[in-house]
């Protein structure tokens, strides 16, 4: 797995005990001098304290560091959830001698229990010995909660004759139906960019990779993005030009972490792409994606590789858009399965059901009617969803 290439960037992971398995649960990723910052957050109306303290640090623009916990979401905590999450920021900022209020904070794991405070406490020393240019896979397992495998992607750009790095590190395989952010992801970039720019360049990427991914349906109640830029490898993002240029990069890397996440979704089998096209809006093409994407009889279909294809047009029709079933086509990967509205024969279906054998494919919904696109990635329904979540807090 690639080490983290930016410059002025370490980061760390121990086990304090948050976890009862003994992994990695604490995180810490730190820049050696202030970096710009901007995130985005959950949507959902429920939010956990680390979401609220940062919502509010994050408005200045400018941060230094950023501890994460597995183990506890801190979410439905009252007051104390409050004091807890910046109790553990003032732990890592007294630990590296800065101000408390350049430290973000985030938290994963079950809603409503409280951070167990003296064990956080007793291992932010070791956190921060152990920060390093090379700490990231260690940094990437600790933030994994019901995640299989660490999910980390870095790319070099080049502005002129300078050169600067981009690395992206996400967990989420469950609680997946994004709205704003993935359940975490923390970004991390050698380049000079201002707050404002990286604000405005991560909501943008965000709502084409993240905001376009489903495991579950639910968004999570600590949904957080956050992006950090401090400008040590000595080239800076000014120009218009040089701004498109690094948001297409940013957009790659944000977009190949939203595969991983839904490839990596708990029980899942299958990633599977669902597009819309011919709607008579892209906002029409989305709602549909959405539908289809996010409904369980389809999701299960896939995890029994049936081509069911019924189930997708019955989706794409509750979806709240008008459109004319008799137009209708629908086609996995290749291969028509409806034309107008109706079923291609058995011969179409044995060649469906050859691409639902795959562990990648596509589903086109084809509605005739306009110019309208979308596209939202999915997976299956596996018999070891409901196994991981019905023993999630056991």
């Amino acid at each position: 797995m690639k080490k983290i290439t930016c410059k002025g960037f370490l980061l760390s992971g121990v086990a304090s005990g948050l976890k009862k398995n003994g992994q990695k649960d604490l995180g810490l990723i730190c820049s050696e001098v202030t970096a710009s910052v901007a995130g985005v957050f959950t949507k959902n109306k429920v939010q956990a304290a680390p979401v609220l303290v940062d919502r509010k640090r994050i408005k200045k623009g400018f941060c230094r560091a950023v501890i994460i916990n597995t183990g506890s979401a801190n979410c439905c905590t009252g007051d104390q959830g409050i004091q807890d999450a910046l109790y553990e920021a003032k732990l890592a900022a007294d630990r590296l001698n800065i101000s408390e209020d350049l430290v973000l904070v985030a938290s994963t794991g079950v809603i409503g229990k409280p951070l167990a405070m003296d064990k956080i406490e007793f291992a932010v020393p070791e956190l921060v010995k152990l920060l390093s240019p090379g700490g990231i896979n260690d940094f990437a397992q600790a933030i994994m909660t019901t995640d299989t495998v660490p999910k980390i992607v870095s790319r070099k750009g080049n502005i002129g004759r300078s050169g600067f790095n981009i690395t992206g590190v996400a967990k989420g395989a469950g609680m997946i139906c994004p709205d704003m952010a993935t359940m975490l992801c923390f970004v991390c970039t050698d380049a000079e960019a201002s707050p404002d720019f990286l604000k405005q360049s991560l909501a943008s990427s965000v709502e084409k990779s993240f905001n376009r991914i489903t495991i579950d349906g639910d968004t999570s109640t600590n949904d957080t993005v956050i992006i950090m830029a401090n400008g040590m490898s000595g080239t800076s993002v000014k120009s218009q030009s040089e701004k498109e240029y690094f948001r297409r990069l940013l957009d790659k890397i944000l977009m190949e972490l939203a595969r991983k996440v839904v490839k990596d979704g708990e029980g899942a089998t299958k990633l599977v792409e669902v597009i819309v096209k011919g709607a008579k809006s892209v906002n029409d093409a989305e709602k549909i994606a959405k539908t289809v994407a996010n409904s369980n009889l389809v999701k299960t279909a896939l995890f029994g590789e049936d081509a069911n294809w019924g189930r997708i047009l019955a989706a794409a029709g509750r979806a709240g858009v008008v459109f004319d079933p008799g137009l209708v086509n629908i086609s996995f990967d290749d291969v028509l399965m409806v034309k107008r509205g109706m079923g291609c024969g058995d011969a179409a279906e044995k060649e469906a059901t050859k691409v639902l054998k795959k562990p990648e494919f596509s589903i086109t919904v084809d509605l005739k009617t306009g110019d309208g696109k979308s596209s939202v990635l999915t997976c299956d329904f596996s018999i070891n969803y409901v196994k991981i979540n019905a023993d999630y807090r056991s």
